[in-house]
């Protein structure tokens, strides 16, 4: 097991960035903390996040279970520098870009991660950001922020406002869409069965709303969840205009 660092932090955090050598000693040099990684995010992308364990990480690289522990000190170690590097680096940002198509730029640019490593929205949340990528992705976000006079402490309000509105906007879409592929026969639409059993469910006196959307129509055309997406941004963005005017 490794001990912390000079920082307070695990060695292998450390090691994340560039603050500590990886050890060499021992029979398989070509091992790495880099390679240990990439198999943990192979086989949770393949397999899902109950997927990834020690052993199974271990057998992924061809070394034993113990070599591992000289590298991370344990699983909930791994899972956190796999999701920095599933995050990579944000995206750069457009010449001339304001501070709303930034952030809009930023927030699709996470829901992408999250779409193509769905695993990552069950990684426990340990903490604030410390990881080398993570930090990367909150200095990215308040770049947008730079002109629009908001104070820091608004700022980094943005930051986590907007990430827990898509991080939670990606969790319900993955839900979602594994319980209709779940519960729908295979080959029927998913939300055309969802609206008629709403149909032999609800009354017009008890549920009156919902049976003025039934007549409606709406929920008889699937709507991508980028439409859904692109709404509740939009509106996050409207309320962080807003306060932008105020200051301004």
């Amino acid at each position: 097991m490794e001990e912390d660092g000079e920082t307070g932090l695990p060695a292998s955090i450390e090691a994340a960035w560039g603050l500590r050598e990886r050890p060499h000693k021992g029979p398989r040099r070509e091992l790495s903390l880099d390679r240990i990684v990439e198999a943990g995010i192979r086989l949770a992308d393949s397999e899902g996040l109950a997927a990834v364990s020690m052993s199974r990480v271990a057998a992924a690289v061809g070394a034993s279970t113990m070599a591992l522990y000289r590298y991370v000190a344990a699983k909930d170690e791994l899972l956190e520098l796999m999701l920095d590097s599933a995050h990579g680096l944000p995206p750069p940002p457009e010449p001339g870009e304001g501070w709303r198509p930034g952030l809009a730029r930023w927030a699709w640019a996470e829901l992408a991660v999250y779409r193509l490593h769905p695993w990552a929205l069950s990684v426990p949340i340990s903490g604030p950001p410390v990881m080398p990528n993570a930090l990367s992705w909150v200095e990215s976000g308040l770049q947008s922020m730079r002109s629009t006079g908001l104070s820091e402490g608004e700022k980094m309000s943005v930051i986590l406002l907007l990430t827990g509105y898509v991080r939670n906007a990606a969790l319900v879409a993955v839900q979602v869409d594994a319980a209709f592929l779940a519960a729908a026969p295979s080959g029927q639409d998913a939300m055309s069965a969802y609206t008629r059993l709403l149909g032999r469910l609800i009354d017009p006196y008890r549920f009156p709303g919902l049976t003025a959307v039934l007549a409606s129509g709406v929920l008889d055309t699937t709507d991508e969840w980028d439409d859904e997406f692109t709404f509740g941004l939009d509106r996050v963005l409207d309320g962080i205009g807003a306060l932008v005017a105020a200051r301004a």
